[in-house]
């Protein structure tokens, strides 16, 4: 349970739709560092920390069987052009020290058509269940650092998440991919299918880059069991959380290519501990923006107190008893 102050749902009182301006306008007229300071606040009262540690544990899980479910897909279809594109543009993704060991494991899965029906079969129904799961902890933990205390009833929870992990899940996995990877993904297609590179990733990013938005803006919208103000409102708390994500994730990787000794240390599982650090961050990155958008909505209606009381302190008066006048505190 958060000890957050409830955020006022502005779309039921009848205000009206907020616009960026709006946005801006309470930015100015609250100070940019006590909105983040109570930002922050909110997403540590709201244990953001531990919803940011098991969504990130959950993507992780999603990841790996969505990326083999892919493979096993396109290989048991015979796209072999299509194939070689997404080997090169997953090999982008991999640090080089764990790099052998992806191309193994994919030159096995197109050997045989039987491991690929089991790959398909088993990483589509594991990344499916992780992905429905991910959306509803990330139902969780908004509603917590909202101040919302119960969740909708399990049936209309999980039906919401599946819709999520659909419209907002895959987008943002395959945006996210074409912003990071868009050098490689052009190259290879250039490579397999002779279009230009340049032209390549002149669509790649900006259509990376709307996914992303999209999806983040779809989960800032939908995720809480509440009513949302307006999409132009919450595509402030998205662009931030894309921002968060991509710088997080470039950091990791120059970490990654300065660090020569992680390979050497890990070897093969470099790879993977660089998917469970970057799960984490992107993990933090999405509940930073619900806190950021949940005290905008809040400083809008000047409501700047995003943490409760805490009740260890009525507990200690209650036991020391009234004060007496001129009683100094020890």
């Amino acid at each position: 349970m958060s000890s957050v102050t409830q955020v006022p749902e502005l779309a039921r009182t009848g205000i009206g739709r907020l616009t960026p301006r709006d946005a801006w306008c309470t930015v100015r007229r609250h100070g940019a560092w006590p909105l983040l300071r109570e930002t922050f606040t909110r997403f540590r009262y709201g244990d953001g920390f531990s919803h940011s540690r098991a969504l990130g544990f959950q993507l992780t899980l999603a990841a790996i069987p969505l990326v083999i479910a892919a493979f096993g897909l396109i290989t048991f279809v015979e796209f072999d052009a299509l194939r070689v594109v997404l080997q090169r543009t997953i090999l982008a993704l991999v640090p080089g020290a764990s790099q052998d060991l992806v191309v193994r494991t994919l030159d096995t899965f197109s050997s045989e058509k039987k491991v690929n029906v089991l790959a398909l079969t088993l990483g589509l129904a594991a990344a499916v269940t992780a992905l429905f799961t991910a959306m509803g902890q990330v139902q969780r933990g908004a509603n917590r650092i909202y101040g919302v205390q119960r969740d909708e009833p399990a049936l209309r929870k999980y039906t919401r998440a599946a819709v999520l992990a659909v419209l907002a899940g895959l987008p943002a996995m395959a945006g996210f991919v074409l912003l990071v990877t868009g050098a490689a993904f052009a190259s290879a297609v250039e490579d397999v299918y002779g279009l230009d590179d340049d032209i390549v990733e002149a669509v790649a990013y900006p259509a990376g880059t709307v996914l992303l938005l999209t999806a983040l803006t779809l989960v800032l919208r939908h995720g809480p069991c509440r009513k949302q103000p307006s999409h132009s409102l919450l595509v402030l708390g998205g662009a931030i959380a894309m921002a968060m994500w991509l710088g997080l994730t470039a950091l990791l990787g120059a970490f990654l290519d300065l660090a020569a000794g992680i390979g050497t240390v890990y070897g093969p599982l470099t790879g993977f501990m660089a998917l469970l650090l970057w799960s984490q961050l992107t993990s933090l990155a999405v509940f930073v923006a619900f806190a950021l958008s949940a005290e905008l909505e809040a400083a809008f209606v000047g409501q700047l107190d995003a943490a409760t009381d805490d009740p260890s302190d009525h507990a200690h008066e209650t036991d020391r008893g009234p004060r007496r006048r001129g009683e100094a505190d020890t």
